[in-house]
């Protein structure tokens, strides 16, 4: 039988919700287990309602679950928002002591946090550590690899040795009070091998493996977690990190650092990105490698800052005054997110073009167990360097069949002035006025998609090749369709899955020859207007039957998915 349980922990910021989380996710992951774990919390320091969700499998897993195993209430509040949620066999644990009238429901377990922390350990901060250790009791969970994994996370000292005593005290309580059978016993499937990452952690890994060796960003959620990982680690790499006063100042400087010849980040969300399209439009001039990190959010405006949406693939495409080559990637998975990322300043510096990540809250903050990155078969691509054949001829913009100029850097060869223009310019770099150099320049600088469609991969196909219906994502979208692909599968539908996660220049051909002949197309996206159903349309003629879209800020689950395409077919 395989073996799915689904954990929430749920309280106001400031109570441990995120770290008790992770450490549910870590302390699975340890022993083997799958893990796919996402995060809701309101845009608050302190207060609000938030919750951390991990579903533990033995098999791989993309997406979270609906229903609920053990639900871990900080507070009241938390039990009566989602004591609806519960499993049939589900179990609720809270705090009996502090938190009253709440029935006779079967599905409650009391276990007296604060007061085992006070005793235990003299901390009633550390009452989530105790609840943490009472609901891996009632899995059976080995206390040893419990034991081992705080202690490797809060240090061999002191807060180290009392979160594991917190933890036991936790877990004997369940042990010698809990009387029914839960139902779930999960023992050890293995050493871990893999890593336990969310989709902000593999793109920094990604940047850092790729040769990034500056990052100018300003914070703005979900992406700070990007500049605060690199930073961390800055030093033992040889990075430089700053944060500038602003967005506008963040796109200059990667600018300004790639003219100099260093492989260049940002990283931002809508409202940033807004202040950065100037920017964007000079690299596009100048024809400067950068990389953009666009992480969405909800809007307009400040919108829902804290969850997630696909709402600006069609901005990332036509973002800019004026038209310049730029690819668009948008990785489905935190292994997506590694190889695309060192995969977009390949083709940033192949192209001497910007190129934007696009990614989202969902993708971001989620964490999933991944197998640890083949370095190996990690590539620089530099792209067309200047060989210095002859110094005194160097043209920064020279007119190339590809498009593609040899690309010096200042001060580095000697002989050599990189001159270039945000005003229209020549070969040289020096503004012009006149209609013909405007024209082959122009011409020069877009003969550069030829060689990108190139580069862009084929979506990818999951299921049979041919279906009576076809369900179209891309982004984070993928692991909830591809679990209700499988959904369906059981229950006898025809169906597969046509994902993209490289978005432009758009595949036309290649998404053209998947889908032509499909019988029934429905494209699933985070957003209210349904923007890769235009893109496809527009791109390659084929109107797709139908749309499921969802637009309230939350991510896909595969039982909603399996729910809409019924209404579709039935």
């Amino acid at each position: 039988m395989s073996i799915d349980v689904n954990f929430m922990v749920g309280g106001e910021a400031g109570q441990g919700v995120q770290s008790v989380g992770f450490l549910l996710g870590k302390v699975f992951a340890r022993g083997g287990y799958h893990i796919f774990a996402d995060q809701d919390y309101e845009s608050r320091v302190r207060g609000g309602h938030n919750f951390f969700r991990v579903r533990v499998k033995d098999s791989e897993v993309g997406a979270i679950a609906e229903l609920v195993d053990v639900l871990i209430a900080l507070n009241k509040e938390s039990i009566g928002l989602h004591q609806k949620e519960l499993a049939k066999m589900g179990v609720v644990i809270f705090d009996g002591d502090k938190v009253k009238d709440t029935g006779n429901n079967g599905d409650l377990f009391s276990v007296p946090l604060e007061r085992l922390a006070e005793e235990k350990v003299g901390n009633k901060l550390m009452s989530n550590t105790v609840a943490l250790g009472a609901a891996l009791s009632l899995v059976e969970y080995d206390f040893e690899i419990v034991d081992k994994v705080l202690r490797d996370h809060f240090g061999a000292g002191e807060t180290g040795e009392a979160n594991a005593k917190a933890a036991k005290a936790g877990y004997d309580y369940a042990k010698d009070n809990f009387k029914r059978d839960f139902g779930y016993h999960l023992g050890t499937i293995s050493d871990a091998k893999g890593m336990l990452l969310n989709g902000n952690e593999a793109v920094a890994l990604g940047a850092m493996a790729a040769g990034c060796k500056f990052v100018a960003a300003y914070p703005m959620t979900p992406v700070t977690p990007i500049m605060e990982y690199i930073a961390a680690k800055a030093k033992e790499f040889g990075i430089v990190v700053v944060q500038p006063e602003d967005e506008i100042s963040a796109i200059n400087m990667i600018i300004g650092a790639s003219y100099a010849g260093v492989r260049a980040m940002t990283a931002t969300s809508g409202g940033g990105f807004c202040l950065m399209v100037e920017g964007l439009s000079l690299a596009g001039m100048t024809e400067t490698p950068i990389v953009i990190v666009l992480g969405q959010r909800p809007g307009p405006a400040i919108g829902l800052p804290t969850r997630t949406e696909q709402g600006e693939l069609e901005f990332a495409i036509h973002a800019g005054h004026g038209e310049f080559p730029r690819a668009v990637l948008a990785p489905a998975t935190c292994e997506d997110a590694f190889w695309l990322t060192i995969k977009a300043f390949n083709l940033a510096e192949k192209y001497q073009t910007p190129v934007i990540l696009l990614t989202d809250q969902h993708l971001a903050s989620s964490y999933a167990t991944n197998d640890v990155f083949d370095l190996s078969k990690v590539v620089i691509e530099r792209g067309l360097l200047f060989s210095g054949e002859v110094v005194a001829d160097y043209r920064r913009h020279k007119i190339t069949e590809s498009g593609i100029s040899p690309r010096a850097f200042p001060l580095q060869q000697e002989g050599i002035l990189v001159m270039t223009d945000s005003d229209e310019h020549n070969e040289e770099g020096h503004l012009i006025e006149d209609a013909e150099t405007r024209i082959r320049i122009m011409e020069k600088r877009m003969r550069k998609l030829s060689g990108l469609r190139k580069e862009i991969a084929s979506p990818k196909v999951y299921g049979p090749q041919k279906a009576d219906m076809t369900l179209v994502g891309w982004g984070s979208t993928y692991g909830a369709i591809r679990e209700a692909v499988d959904i369906l599968h059981q229950e006898q539908f025809s169906v597969n899955l046509v994902h993209l996660t490289e978005l432009w220049p758009f595949p036309a051909e290649a998404v053209a020859d998947t889908l032509g002949g499909a019988r029934n197309i429905c494209v699933i996206e985070n957003n209210a207007t349904g923007q890769l159903s235009h893109l496809i349309q527009a791109e390659t003629n084929i109107k797709p039957d139908r749309k499921i879209i969802k637009y309230d800020g939350r991510p896909f689950t595969p039982a909603y998915l399996v729910r809409e395409v019924r209404k579709g077919v039935l």
